[in-house]
């Protein structure tokens, strides 16, 4: 499809082209549903089909494993097998296994996330505009800003098969065992979908859409695994307050958009679904689910219904997580299915969650550079910052400022914990000077031996609300914080002369690019002789 297509639709994928000067930051179509990003990745030789029968119970997740280590493709098990038999739907893993296909689903090519960045950066803080040409300038930003009012759509395609009451039963799903010792299926890419209980059902910007893992108990009930800081966890509380049971609706298989906007660390004010908007290039499709006071993705492949009581709780886990360990068991809040709908040929999303890498980790790589001009804007020393997915993605944070006075990088360690409710999980903060490449281990390495003393770098503090899976905190969600300070010491922070960073001259370095061809042309006839 030609990026500068006019406006058109596929009435059978969903995926629409539109001129990309319109769109703004676009280069891809419009994928309004599931069905037709996959159908775009296969175009690409993205997609791999597999034929035969894979079990969901570990099969799915070690094959994912392997493919995924190997930048290998999505994948889309024709055959998956579960407890009761052949599935009834095709289940994709390995979506978003690639940095690229991450860069495809927001849109862009990896390399234009940062640009993507910048715009959503601008919406959420936008400048005073300066003048007429400035305003025009401006013009994708607010047909983006104009995309987040969702649309309402009379008959869904979410909807085209209900299954209602007793017949709503998640053993229709092939639910995947991702872990051996497991104790039930778990649903891995749930779109949970919550609101406040004085918000009306129809107000999108209070909703909430969040990615919690959810154990399958029986047919009927699943528990969901959502911590404390989480919005769907606040919403809870609230209908608890009033001794109310919480309306739920559970979205799998929703477009790409929508999917990432659920797993992004986005301001708690702004509403996930109408974000969604912003990045797909159109507005929201909406619909009033059949069974809860909730609007859902109109376009889902599933739909999962029900209310959580008040009080109601079961024991979750041990499940395999993003840490490499498994999770302790907790009681969490149980979710009774009061109905299933789906699309008429739906397919079924999930992944697993391990040691990276996986599929969050990589999502998480990508997630890192969209973030980073929002973060320059609330704390501008900062010229680049990297959360290292083998750190579990945001457990460390390597940070490289622009140093001009005594003190700065701590400050800067104190911003950066304070900025989103993300950061308070990340228990080590590493500041560089801007010389140093913070993606480079090897300049990391350099720095943190060269540029830091222990008994005067480090700053630690005590007591701080800490990931609840940090098996290492002494106490489930409270721990410790260390910031090290590995910049160039200036001012009233040292008493000796610091050491002069070993640098050629650009004179020697001329002079070598002058002949340097001749070098190179020995070095390729050496041994030829």
């Amino acid at each position: 499809m030609a990026a500068d297509a006019s406006l058109t639709e596929d009435k059978a994928g969903g995926a629409t082209v539109v001129n990309r000067h319109s769109m703004g930051f676009r280069e891809f179509p419009t994928f309004r549903n599931l069905g037709a990003f996959v159908r775009f990745l296969e175009q690409r030789g993205e997609l791999a089909r597999i034929g035969r029968e894979v079990s969901a119970q570990c099969e799915l997740t070690e094959i994912h494993r392997r493919v995924l280590v190997a930048g290998g493709p999505a994948l889309r098990f024709d055959h998956a097998t579960t407890a009761v038999g052949r599935a009834s739907m095709p289940v994709v893993t390995n979506l978003f296994g690639t940095a690229a296909r991450v860069a495809a689903g927001l849109g862009v090519r990896p390399e234009r996330v940062g640009e993507l960045g910048e715009l959503l950066a601008a919406l959420r803080e936008p400048a005073p505009v300066d003048g007429l040409r400035d305003a025009l300038a401006r013009w994708p930003m607010v047909r983006a800003a104009l995309n987040t009012r969702p649309q309402t759509i009379a008959a869904p395609a979410c909807q085209q098969v209900k299954w209602l009451g007793r017949d709503a039963d998640l053993a229709r799903l092939p639910i995947q065992t991702c872990w051996p010792g497991e104790p039930a299926p778990l649903i891995t890419w749930p779109l949970v979908i919550t609101r406040p209980p004085d918000a009306p059902a129809d107000d999108t910007a209070r909703m909430n859409i969040g990615v919690y893992r959810m154990q399958a108990l029986d047919g009927r009930r699943a528990i969901m695994r959502w911590l404390a800081h989480r919005g769907g966890a606040a919403h809870h509380r609230a209908w608890k307050a009033r001794n109310e049971k919480m309306p739920v609706a559970v979205a799998i298989g929703a477009d790409p958009a929508t999917i990432l906007s659920a797993a992004l660390p986005l301001p708690e004010t702004l509403s996930e679904l109408r974000f969604s908007g912003v990045l797909r290039g159109e507005a929201p499709r909406i619909a009033p689910a059949v069974s809860v006071p909730l609007m859902v993705p109109a376009d889902a492949d599933i739909v999962i219904e029900g209310w959580i009581a008040p009080e109601e709780t079961a024991p979750e886990g041990p499940y395999g997580d993003h840490t490499g360990y498994y999770n302790s068991v907790e009681p969490f809040p149980v979710l009774r299915v009061s109905a299933i709908t789906t699309r008429s040929d739906p397919v079924y999303l999930t992944t697993f969650t391990g040691r990276p890498p996986d599929e969050p980790s990589v999502i998480g790589g990508v997630f890192n550079d969209l973030a980073l001009p929002m973060i320059r804007r609330q704390i501008p020393d900062i010229v680049d910052l990297y959360l290292p997915p083998d750190a579990c993605s945001y457990r460390m944070a390597f940070v490289s400022i622009r140093k001009s006075y005594p003190g700065q990088a701590r400050r800067t360690m104190m911003a950066l914990w304070g900025l989103l409710p993300q950061f308070s999980y990340t228990k080590l903060v590493a500041v560089f000077d801007a010389d140093i490449d913070v993606r480079s281990m090897r300049d990391v390495a350099w720095a943190l031996s060269t540029r830091m003393d222990p008994q005067r770098d480090l700053m630690l503090t005590r007591d701080t609300p800490i990931d609840y899976l940090d098996f290492a905190s002494p106490r489930a969600g409270l721990g410790g914080k260390l910031g090290i300070d590995a910049t160039t010491k200036i001012g009233a922070e040292t008493q000796r002369e610091w050491g002069k960073v070993l640098e050629m001259s650009d004179d020697v370095v001329r002079r070598v690019d002058a002949i340097w061809g001749d070098v190179q042309a020995a070095l390729d006839t050496r041994g030829r002789a």
